[in-house]
């Protein structure tokens, strides 16, 4: 049987603890959005359009605050709408999507987050052959298929959650996951192989992890005994190691609330552990990029400094 003939949309109770305050909501979370907007685009169009900014580097910093606007556009719109709105619902089509954006998202910054630390191992560790591995047209390149290999992979699971028949179009969220739609399933069985497949992309991108801590393993042995190493680390290994352990923890969170969710948890805090990964690295990236890298700080300065005048 088809399942979207049975369930059409989906009702998400994630804000009926709201009720009382979602002006305020309203206000803070547009505020944000717009500072996510205005920071990433800032940086992004700095990179596009500084020649000397055409680096592996900087390449990959513009794919990862690109890859932010791509996945808050999946949750801050929609959900902008239903503090608005009295009812709150999603069609499950649209529900379908927004968890295909969001899975895809976070994904792909993991990608991003690891060809940003392999890219810091060869500038550091191999210096000698950096220009020859990472040419512009390679990075490029690395940067469209850390988006499109998470982009296909989630899109399987995605499409092994529409298959499952429902028994209840209610989500306890405030937005859509695929687990949240395969624990709606009518029979548990149908869903084993949405389970392995969830688990074998969690193990993927846990091996993630391992590539960007043996990368961080080799650069601290090699920037031990250098100064100008050390200055180096120190200026474009910081700014990725906090965006790493930033994104890594609210991810965390997710997952726990996600696979072990607690009812003693209050209804607020859980449902700020399910969003903190679309609200707190989408800011704090390209803050800590802008004012710690040299040569974009410059040149958003420069640019302000003219505006001024």
């Amino acid at each position: 049987m088809n399942n979207v003939s049975t369930i059409s949309v989906f009702f998400l109770s994630g804000l009926n603890e709201t009720r009382n305050y979602r002006s305020p909501l309203f206000f803070l979370t547009f505020i944000c959005y717009f500072i996510i907007i205005l920071v990433n685009i800032c940086v992004v169009l700095t990179i596009i359009l500084n020649n000397e900014l055409h680096e592996p580097m900087y390449i990959l910093l513009c794919a990862f605050c690109m890859n932010s606007l791509y996945g808050t556009a999946g949750f801050y719109p929609k959900f902008l709408w239903d503090l608005l709105s009295p009812v709150h619902i999603i069609s499950y089509s649209g529900c379908l999507l927004q968890a295909q954006v969001l899975y895809s998202f976070a994904c792909s910054d993991v990608s991003i987050l690891v060809l940003m630390a392999y890219d810091r191992y060869l500038a550091i560790c191999r210096p000698l052959v950096y220009h020859s591995i990472m040419s512009k047209q390679r990075v490029i390149t690395l940067a469209c298929l850390a988006w499109l290999t998470p982009f296909f992979m989630i899109a399987l699971s995605t499409i092994l959650s529409s298959r499952l028949k429902l028994c209840s179009p209610y989500l306890n969220r405030l937005i859509c996951l695929n687990w949240s739609i395969v624990m709606l399933a009518c029979f548990p069985s149908e869903t084993t192989i949405n389970s392995i497949i969830g688990n074998i992309t969690i193990m993927i991108y846990g091996l993630h992890g391992v590539v960007i801590g043996w990368s961080y393993l080799f650069l601290i042995k090699t920037c031990i005994g250098s100064i100008e190493n050390r200055r180096k680390f120190m200026q474009t290994c910081v700014p990725h190691l906090i965006s790493l352990f930033t994104f890594l923890v609210t991810i965390l969170f997710d997952l726990i609330y996600l696979r072990f969710e607690n009812k003693k948890i209050p209804p607020s805090l859980k449902y700020f552990f399910s969003i903190e990964f679309l609200v707190i690295p989408p800011i704090m990236n390209p803050l800590i990029y802008g004012f710690k890298l040299t040569k974009i700080r410059k040149k958003i300065l420069s640019v302000a400094t003219m505006k001024m005048k």
